[in-house]
């Protein structure tokens, strides 16, 4: 986790390498080191760990947040771009609040993040989260 963290791909690489890691294990914080990678905006390990079968890009995290989730509240269009690609990371995956991805980067003011998600036909720009808030 701490290596996908700061984006040192080259450990990655080492530690992957390895049969005695899991790539899946969580934190006292429920996230992965793609959790980890995609909210810092590492696309390099990003890319690293989707490239493995046993890697989940929707592995639930902290309060429900996937690696998607984090990457559009950080504004990572890369990461973005990396994960809304799959048929394997739900962009509608609300969090325990209700705010999805397109929420998060809506509050945030990520239009980079925003077109990449609008981008996909299957995004609801309307969702409310659990207080009624849409992205608009």
């Amino acid at each position: 986790m701490w290596v996908a963290c700061n984006g040192h791909e080259e450990v990655v690489k080492i530690l992957l390498g390895r049969d005695d890691v899991n790539p899946n294990k969580t934190d006292e914080y429920s996230r992965t080191p793609l959790g980890w990678a995609a909210g810092s905006g590492h696309e390099g390990v990003v890319k690293l760990l989707l490239g493995r079968d046993d890697v989940n890009p929707d592995k639930l995290g902290e309060q429900g947040r996937t690696p998607l989730w984090w990457a559009s509240r950080n504004g990572h269009a890369g990461v973005v771009k990396m994960l809304v690609c799959r048929d394997d990371a739900n962009p509608n995956k609300p969090d325990q609040d209700g705010h999805t991805s397109l929420s998060r980067a809506a509050c945030n003011e990520h239009e980079g993040v925003m077109k990449i998600l609008l981008g996909r036909d299957d995004v609801s720009p309307d969702k409310p989260d659990e207080s009624g808030q849409t992205p608009l």
